[in-house]
């Protein structure tokens, strides 16, 4: 219960973290002419407590793990693994960091996928030299990527695999969309115009998104497209396999209560 309120009021603070743009202009909100980075640091900050509270609500859940020891152990290996995937160079995008966390969301579930999400980005952060005011908002989007993959159908064969594959192609583009979303406050600092693609305080809701939209579609698309293809063809080619693979190891960490056997 704990994690699932964590859950709710964290992603809704990491919600707004991300979309604050949108809802200065849906409420009204006009700082005056200039920019200011109040706003833009007091909703990085809350993006950044979300964090913490998420994953120290999900820590302290014990309902998270069937056996506490072997799902740790599983999830420092996965976490292991995949962080060092962020050594392979990405192609325009593409990157086969994300296979295992939408895998380890499927087959482990919600909490584990969103775990498996934000620590790989932390640590494969620290490995590469990536930490910086983008990585709070880096793992909060690896992490829900991880925790929706835990809502696909739980079907069989081809069926399955067509869905994990929609679905890198869907996050594909969200995980750009989204990213752009933390920077594009700051993309032109100063100015007083938008000039069609950048943020202002003081524009209308409609005029924020018509600029979003043009900033993402000249700044993104490309790169968030072959980002989609990227897991697409990974999780064509190596999804099922290692849905199975995965499948075994959770029954292997899972805990299951010892009963005698009636004699006679």
């Amino acid at each position: 219960m704990t994690s699932t309120v964590s859950l709710l009021f964290a992603s809704i603070g990491g919600l707004l973290a991300f979309f604050y743009p949108f809802l200065l202009a849906a409420a009204g909100y006009d700082p005056g002419p200039t920019r200011g980075i109040e706003v833009p640091l007091l909703f990085a900050a809350l993006a950044f407590v979300s964090l913490i509270v998420l994953v120290t609500g999900f820590a302290d859940d014990e309902g998270i793990l069937a056996d506490p020891a072997r799902t740790i152990a599983v999830l420092a290996v996965l976490v292991a693994v995949d962080s060092l995937l962020r050594f392979v160079p990405s192609l325009i995008g593409a990157s086969p960091i994300f296979l295992l966390i939408v895998l380890s969301g499927y087959v482990f579930g919600a909490r584990f996928g969103f775990l498996m999400g934000t620590l790989t980005l932390l640590v494969s952060a620290a490995l590469t030299g990536g930490i910086g005011p983008w990585l709070p908002f880096q793992m909060l989007a690896a992490g829900w990527m991880g925790l929706t993959a835990s809502w696909l159908p739980r079907w069989r064969g081809w069926p399955r695999r067509l869905a994990l594959v929609a679905f890198g192609v869907l996050w594909g583009f969200a995980f750009g969309a989204l990213m752009n979303l933390w920077f594009w406050p700051f993309a032109a600092p100063g100015v007083a115009e938008s000039g069609g693609i950048y943020w202002t305080p003081g524009m209308t809701l409609s005029e924020t998104i018509a600029a979003y939209t043009r900033f993402y579609f000249a700044t993104s698309l490309l790169f968030d497209g072959t980002r989609a293809l990227g897991n697409a063809a990974l999780l064509l080619l190596l999804g099922e396999p290692l849905v199975m693979v995965l499948e075994r190891w959770k029954v292997r960490s899972t805990w299951h209560p010892w009963y005698e056997l009636p004699t006679g």
